[in-house]
């Protein structure tokens, strides 16, 4: 069932990003931060116990995409699990930047490694997932679901320069130090509250009977309409398409969780001025959110799979001077370069939802199996699991290049990773990026399936 949505739906949905990054931007971007600097941990074992963390949150993702797929209420599919887990977040970010300053120092990571994992695997995956699969829900049309990921892309980037450029100001204004964050935490999770309850009760699912295909006739034997968990591991791992756009999901949030964590610490210690952060962010995402109006458009001339062969690819060339200006702190050609690389990858970011939907058709024309929820699995477990590797390995490599979050002057070795990590990860992630977008033709594969239909 084709059906055109209406701008206050699209709008409706888009927000739900903004309210969604209040969780996984805000957590990802200054948690390495307000542990190392506030609490005084130390950032390897910190990166250890996110690492540890993110493993359990692999199992999660499939179950809770599973649990998605066999829902059936009034609210539809996805739409529940969104509501009721939208206060679970909130209650969520509060908890993990309220470290007890009563506790050792051993239970002060075990409490850590505890909120931490629960708000992850449990909160954010179920509510994440719930968001990105109600896209595929609302509407059967390709170019709509480009456009629906066009809206959540431009309120997704909008709520990274808004959390990167304020939350530090904001702690600040509450005094900074352990009070300051834990007020911090306690704004961003009103807003993620309130945006994610609009978002959610603005937007409406299409009955299941709309992706039921034809029945079975002449005696063919009709199609699985649902799956046991098992054999929907076992339907994803045989989608190529779902695991190169999961590994595009952990590339793309590994860079962004890397930026941010060490952006914080690049924009102090090597430019002198800590709000060169959010500045350096909104350098990148004002180009990002004003490439993702012309996507739709792009789309509809080239097609996907062109349009984010050739992002990934111009993005990859931008971050080759971007690395040679940051060794040089040259602020003016780095912000240039980042703002031509955020304008060049932004295509892809409206692309993603359209591309995981296209993905769950390739499997039920594939396998004959309905796996929406469960396919958008990918994206709730490449945010967390990049953004969680990213966090991680910053940790480890600032820890053993010398890195402590309490001394007054780092060590020139310090120095020197933390300009490395912002500088050179770009280029490498990006470079991966172009390789994962060459193999991610769906569409044509589709094209095949369904062609092989109607000769059968």
């Amino acid at each position: 069932m084709e059906r055109k949505l209406t701008f206050r739906e699209k709008l409706c949905y888009g927000i739900g990003d903004f309210g969604s990054n209040m969780t996984g931007t805000f957590v990802g971007a200054f948690i390495l931060l307000y542990l190392t600097m506030i609490v005084g941990m130390n950032a390897g074992v910190v990166g250890t116990l996110m690492l540890v963390s993110k493993v359990l949150d692999g199992v999660s993702d499939v179950l809770f995409g599973t649990l998605v797929d066999h829902t059936h209420t009034k609210m539809g599919k996805a739409r529940p699990w969104m509501f009721w887990t939208n206060f679970l977040c909130g209650i969520g970010i509060v908890a993990v930047f309220s470290v007890p300053e009563s506790l050792g120092a051993t239970a002060q990571y075990a409490y850590f490694f505890i909120t931490y994992t629960v708000l992850n695997a449990a909160f954010y995956t179920a509510n994440n997932i719930s968001y990105s699969t109600i896209s595929a829900l609302m509407t059967t049309d390709e170019h709509e679901r480009v456009q629906l990921g066009t809206f959540r892309y431009i309120f997704s980037m909008a709520s990274i320069i808004v959390i990167t450029s304020s939350a530090v100001g904001i702690a600040t204004a509450f005094g900074g130090g352990a009070h300051g964050w834990r007020m911090c935490a306690l704004v961003a999770a009103v807003v993620e509250i309130v945006v994610n309850t609009i978002s959610v009760l603005g937007v409406k699912e299409l009955p299941e009977s709309a992706f039921s295909t034809k029945k079975a006739e002449d005696g063919e034997m009709p199609k699985d309409e649902s799956a046991s968990f098992g054999k929907t591991i076992l339907t994803l791992l045989h989608n190529r398409f779902y695991l190169l756009i999961l590994a595009v999901y952990i590339l793309f949030f590994l860079n962004t969780n890397v930026a941010s964590a060490v952006g914080a610490f690049y924009a102090q210690y090597i430019l002198g001025n800590s709000a060169m952060l959010g500045t350096f962010m909104s350098a990148q995402m004002i180009p990002m959110i004003l490439a993702l109006f012309f996507t739709p458009m792009l789309v509809k001339k080239f097609g996907i799979y062109k349009v984010n062969l050739a992002a990934m690819v111009l993005s990859a060339i931008f971050c080759v001077p971007f690395m040679i200006a940051g060794y040089k702190a040259n602020v003016t050609l780095m912000l240039i370069f980042t703002a031509l690389r955020g304008l060049a990858g932004g295509p892809m970011n409206g692309t993603l939802n359209a591309l995981i939907a296209n993905a769950g058709k390739y499997s039920y024309l594939k396998d004959g199996v309905h796996v929406e929820g469960s396919m958008f699995s990918c994206s709730s477990m490449g945010i967390k699991v990049g953004g969680g590797i990213g966090t991680a390995a910053a940790g480890w490599m600032l820890a053993l290049a010398g890195f402590d979050g309490l001394a007054q002057v780092q060590t020139a070795g310090a120095l020197n990773m933390i300009t490395a990590l912002y500088v050179v990860v770009p280029l490498i992630v990006y470079v991966l990026l172009a390789l994962c977008m060459a193999g991610l033709n769906v569409d044509k594969a589709i094209e095949k399936l369904e062609k092989k239909g109607e000769e059968a």
